[in-house]
């Protein structure tokens, strides 16, 4: 075996040398100035269309340090009515994109903004993930038919 990645005498076998990942951010397009989240309003006015979808859509939208967002990603298309969220491709455009905070959004193609038992879990749920990445979630907003319900602002993300 020889010293392949030269760290501090690592010694690897060179069959696996050629495994090494490299990770990269790919932008569509480029954005001359960066919408500033100021409120929930301003995420529902830019995603109010996210509500003629035939089936739920759960978008992750990757803020820096002002609240400027830089990247926008789908973790997930589910069906009429629920939607599978890993915490793990929730968090990964959000790492890569070097986001200070995130904020998630999803809609009910039912119409009702109402947040289900599930939506309500699964935001605790990554907020503690952000916590331990240091990366805050802001807010969880849902889209209905003419409605949203923001988490934040319904109180349901108030730190105990």
């Amino acid at each position: 075996m020889e010293d392949l990645l030269g760290l501090n005498g690592l010694k690897i076998d060179k069959k696996f040398s050629k495994l090494n990942v490299y990770v990269s951010l790919v932008r569509e397009h480029e954005l001359k100035r960066y919408p500033i989240f100021k409120c929930s309003e301003n995420v529902y006015q830019i995603f109010k269309g996210l509500f003629e979808a035939d089936r739920e859509y759960f978008v992750v939208l990757i803020l820096d340090a002002r609240s400027r967002m830089t990247g926008i990603n789908v973790v997930s298309v589910g069906t009429l009515t629920a939607s599978i969220v890993c915490p793990r491709e929730v968090f990964k455009p959000a790492i890569v994109g070097n986001a200070a905070s995130i904020i998630l959004t999803h809609n009910h193609p039912s119409g009702d903004s109402t947040p289900s038992r599930e939506d309500i879990e699964i935001s605790q749920r990554l907020r503690e993930c952000g916590k331990l990445l240091d990366i805050q979630v802001l807010d969880h907003i849902i889209i209905g038919e003419n409605s949203y319900t923001s988490l934040a602002d319904s109180g349901s993300f108030n730190d105990d």
